[in-house]
């Protein structure tokens, strides 16, 4: 009987991203049904993105889903067990063109929706044409970070960071209740695409968050005074407070080139599909239908 119930888990998570539930949390039957449906929600956006002190046209997508985590491994749990945490995903990707060489983006976030700590696991990865960047957090007694890059100075490294909010889970933390990222005077890791991007150390700096509504939207504002960067994304006014736009201002570009320029990422469509299932060359209209073609 156990080796029957085992093999039909496996099946199922074979056919589905979305797994366990998890209510310590206590979250919402509106959540639940939305967020534990079988489905991920996809979102493309028109993607204005500053690099090298210019702006460059492309596009950007948001891919969440629940699934469940195995918390010592820290990866998809194919396996049914007590101790998996249901976690919201986030993927994020972003493709833009520098000229001649196109620039791939993507950063992942595993966030628990037991209620307890930060994000498990964030992970982002920067490939162009001149070659390829990896840093990867695990939230374990300290933030492990491993990280490999082309970039002298950089390379190989293993280090430990103490443990302080995410920008990463920032985002994740917004679709299951807005109010709940920090606000105030605070200190925050920012985004690995940002830290990776700028070449700047992985630690905390200080940061100011705003959170308020106005007419069309909820949003949440970062500010980060001793990088001159500040984040603000649009999501909407209710349930499932699906992010519609966002701005970052930093400076792009080094030396003469040196800007302060505004990323900009506006929605085009969504689509809540089982996108795992919708792998074969029939599919591909899926993509027409998202505007990534």
């Amino acid at each position: 009987m156990l080796r029957f119930l085992n093999l039909l888990f496996l099946i199922l998570c074979l056919s589905s991203c979305g797994n366990k539930k998890d209510s310590a949390l206590k979250l919402s039957q509106e959540f639940k049904d939305y967020w534990y449906s079988g489905k991920a929600e996809i979102t493309s956006y028109d993607l204005e993105q500053a690099r090298y002190g210019e702006m460059r046209n492309g596009h950007a997508v948001l891919i969440y889903v629940t699934e469940d985590f195995l918390p010592d491994e820290q990866v998809k749990a194919d396996e049914p067990n007590d101790d998996n945490i249901s976690v919201l995903k986030l993927n994020s990707t972003k493709k833009f063109n520098t000229g001649i060489y196109p620039y791939s983006i993507m950063q992942s976030c595993f966030y628990p929706l037991n209620g307890k700590g930060h994000a498990l696991k964030v992970a982002a990865s920067v490939q162009e044409w001149c070659g390829q960047v990896y840093i990867q957090l695990n939230n374990r007694n300290n933030y492990e970070i491993t990280s490999h890059s082309y970039f002298a100075g950089e390379a190989d490294q293993d280090f430990n960071v103490e443990k302080a909010p995410l920008e990463n889970e920032v985002w994740t933390q917004l679709r299951i209740g807005p109010k709940s990222v920090p606000t105030g005077d605070f200190k925050m890791i920012p985004s690995l695409e940002y830290l990776r991007l700028h070449h700047k150390d992985l630690k905390a700096y200080s940061a100011h968050g705003e959170f308020y509504t106005d007419k069309n939207y909820n949003v949440y504002t970062l500010e980060y005074p001793e990088l001159e960067r500040k984040l603000k994304i649009y999501l909407t006014l209710n349930f499932p407070y699906s992010i519609e736009k966002w701005e970052e201002t930093s400076a792009s570009g080094f030396g003469k080139n040196k800007k302060i320029l505004t990323t900009k990422a506006v929605k085009k469509q969504r689509l809540n599909i089982d996108y795992w299932n919708r792998n074969t060359n029939k599919d591909l209209y899926l993509r027409e239908k998202l505007g990534l073609n």
